[in-house]
């Protein structure tokens, strides 16, 4: 992400979770993402090694937790990783916490931030010995592909963080044409790269960098409020979301 971006999320961390609409798109993405991975529709979630890109303050982390056997966040913004921790800190037995973030951008799959706190919560539920670098089940990420520049290069590594036969699922909304610009206010599109995904390219570039049994569904609608602009007035807007699928193959 660039600095913009980092810039914004650190000043906006501290009252993120105040805003109902990050709520609820939260939400339902992790209403997508249970429905649509296998694990979590057969019974066995349990058994999942999480790695969430672009974590935030952790409403779909906190969500997805109690779910699966451990999770991993990562965000750039270290304001948001500071809320995220604090909430961490805050449950009834945080040293028993089966999720954790780091504050780094990703560029390797055996990044030592995101294998180290792989290894704590390892160990925190009892593993020792772990000679091997730490790969994950599934990959998740919400919002955050349209704040990447370069698709094709995440994409690339994401493949890399996960075992054999590894899920990616990753929701953001959808680039439906001119007017999907507006999910933004004016204030806020600097570090924007695009307003939303196009599924078309999405799907290409997941084949491209070697997922198998892409896929590229609806996974909701949104509506919120826009600001009025030019000739076009306030009003209430719905806006598609995708949940982008893919599997890493045996």
């Amino acid at each position: 992400m660039t600095e913009a971006n980092n810039q914004r999320f650190n000043a906006e961390a501290a009252a993120w979770d105040s805003n109902s609409d990050h709520v609820r798109t939260c939400e339902e993405a992790v209403q997508s993402i249970m429905r649509h991975v296998p694990a979590f529709t057969e019974g066995t979630a349990k058994d999942l090694d999480v790695l969430e890109i672009g974590c935030g303050t952790g409403l779909v982390s906190f969500k997805l937790a109690p779910h699966v056997r451990s999770l991993v966040g990562v965000d750039t913004a270290d304001g948001m990783i500071d809320a995220f921790n604090s909430k961490v800190a805050a449950l009834p037995k945080p040293e028993n916490a089966n999720l954790a973030a780091v504050n780094v951008l990703v560029q390797d799959a055996d990044d030592v931030h995101v294998q180290g706190a792989a290894a704590a919560l390892a160990t925190r539920r009892g593993e020792s010995g772990h000679d091997v670098q730490y790969r994950f089940d599934l990959v998740v990420s919400h919002l955050t592909l349209h704040h990447l520049p370069w698709l094709s290069v995440v994409l690339g590594i994401l493949l890399q963080t996960l075992r054999p036969g590894g899920r990616i699922a990753l929701t953001d909304y959808e680039d439906f044409g001119s007017e999907a610009i507006r999910f933004h206010p004016v204030s806020k599109r600097e570090g924007v790269e695009r307003h939303g995904i196009k599924r078309g390219d999405i799907e290409a570039l997941m084949k491209r960098a070697g997922f198998e049994n892409v896929k590229i569904e609806t996974a909701y609608t949104f509506s919120k409020k826009v600001e009025a602009e030019g000739k076009s007035p306030e009003t209430t807007m719905d806006f598609p979301f995708l949940i982008c699928l893919g599997q890493k193959p045996l």
